[in-house]
């Protein structure tokens, strides 16, 4: 105690820095100061005062690491308390501190990792203990050669420690995140778990050509074909009686009335009523008065050549087939048709050909165009129908005319097809006119050495025919 006392007094008058000489208490005795007990005192002082400053400097930094890696523990246990909570993981919160084994402390200030501290814990009562317990070794490392070093590291120690409590009672107010940012944060994580990515999906490739690489894979189904004029597109036999008796009333043909209406667009089972079939009469006889063309007198009616060449055509078809046939349908009058056909001296037809008519092996459609284009050029060859004829049109696919569903024109209007194919020429105008048949008798090819669009299209091998098919 005197020796405490001492020192304080002389703290207090300036001369402290006395008390690390051995021989200081010479002073307290009364010894006279002289030059060679100063030299030595001043140069111990100095010595003194730069391990004491060595030692505030070491003790100040393993505190710091302490205090720094007790932060870093915190922040940690708050991260991983959060991610724990949001993957649906429990943790045992409410264990003490002190019930944990002390973790081994490395003597290195940088490696050193304290025990976290718990998150519901308060923060005054265990902040404090935590950096002691981690700086204690730390601190034994470095020599505390005086009372005024230890004074100094208890305040270090109380100041990290105040630190290490605000960060840790900070980090524990913050809290987990929202509901909705877990949910998120959980969702991703199990996405990159599973990886449960959305793939892309291939273009959609184009389809391939039907008849690509296509041989005896290739079935045509053929069946027997329903009426081509069904009751719906049937003439009323009414209207048939009085657009007869109209005509024969005028002087002028039947076909070429109805051709007139169906041009204009009066379609129905009764295109016009009694009156406008004799305003119809009446404008056909009087351009027949003056020796018109029936072409020329349709475009006499609307100054029109589509138009006239549509009416001419359909009446070509319909005087073709005859008034009973459009009231009662094609195939009641089949047989009759066919008869027309055979004996009619504007159709040239080949000896198989004519057996395969009279056989009732040909389909209606075509006794139908044979017949119009005989009406239309005044004279038709059939070079082919059923007999004479392969069996396939092309490798896998089997030809209509075995199923008496086409005919070869090889000549019409008395003119060849061969070597009379050229634009503007016979054959052209042969196939335009089959283009113009009503849509119930259109034809599925009309194939020749010339395009004309829709079913026409050429091919080479018919350079001495037309085809018709159905």
């Amino acid at each position: 105690m005197p020796r405490r006392n001492s020192l304080i007094n002389r703290l207090v008058h300036g001369r402290a820095w006395d008390e690390w000489d051995e021989d200081g208490d010479a002073e307290d005795a009364g010894a006279p100061v002289t030059a060679e007990t100063t030299k030595p005192r001043s140069r111990r002082r100095r010595v003194a005062v730069a391990q004491t400053f060595a030692t505030l400097f070491v003790a100040g930094a393993a505190f710091s690491a302490a205090a720094g890696d007790q932060v870093r523990s915190t922040l940690d246990d708050s991260t991983v308390s959060g991610q724990a909570a949001t993957d649906g993981t429990t943790t045992d919160e409410t264990t003490p501190a002190a019930t944990e084994p002390a973790p081994a402390v490395d003597p290195a200030p940088a490696e050193s990792a304290p025990a976290p501290a718990p998150a519901e814990a308060p923060p005054a009562a265990e902040a404090p203990s935590a950096p002691s317990e981690a700086a204690a070794p730390q601190a034994a490392v470095a020599p505390v050669s005086a009372p005024a070093a230890s004074v100094a590291a208890s305040t270090a120690v109380q100041q990290a420690a105040t630190r290490s409590g605000t960060v840790s009672g900070a980090a524990k107010v913050a809290g987990p995140k929202p509901a909705a940012r877990r949910r998120y944060a959980s969702t991703m994580r199990s996405q990159a778990r599973h990886h449960h990515f959305p793939k892309r999906k291939a273009a959609p490739r184009p389809p391939k050509p039907e008849l690509e690489g296509a041989t005896s894979a290739v079935v045509w189904l053929n069946r027997a074909m329903p009426d081509p004029t069904p009751p719906a597109l049937r003439l009323k036999p009414r209207f048939a009686k009085h657009l007869q008796s109209v005509a024969r009333a005028n002087h002028v043909s039947w076909a070429l009335m109805l051709g007139v209406l169906r041009a204009e667009g009066h379609n129905g089972a009764a295109p016009a009523n009694f009156s406008g079939l004799k305003a119809v009469a009446s404008q056909l006889s009087h351009t027949a008065m003056q020796g018109a063309s029936p072409w020329a007198s349709m475009f006499s009616l609307s100054s029109n050549a589509a138009f006239a060449d549509r009416a001419t055509a359909l009446s070509h078809y319909y005087r073709g087939v005859g008034l009973t046939a459009l009231v009662r349908g094609l195939e009641s009058q089949k047989q009759k048709l066919g008869e027309k056909v055979l004996n009619d001296p504007r159709a040239s037809i080949y000896a198989g050909g004519r057996g395969d008519i009279q056989s009732g092996r040909v389909d209606v459609r075509v006794l139908a165009a044979i017949e119009y284009l005989a009406d239309s050029f005044g004279q038709v060859t059939v070079s082919c129908l059923i007999s004479g004829h392969r069996l396939y049109a092309r490798p896998g696919v089997i030809s209509a005319h075995i199923y008496g569903l086409a005919a070869d024109i090889s000549a019409v209007g008395g003119v060849s097809v061969t070597g009379h194919q050229e634009p503007g020429g016979i054959t052209e105008r042969a196939v335009r006119d089959l283009l113009l048949l009503p849509p119930e008798l259109m034809p599925k090819q009309v194939i020749s050495l010339l395009g004309l669009g829709g079913p026409s299209f050429p091919l080479a091998n018919h350079y001495d025919h037309i085809h018709v098919g159905y």
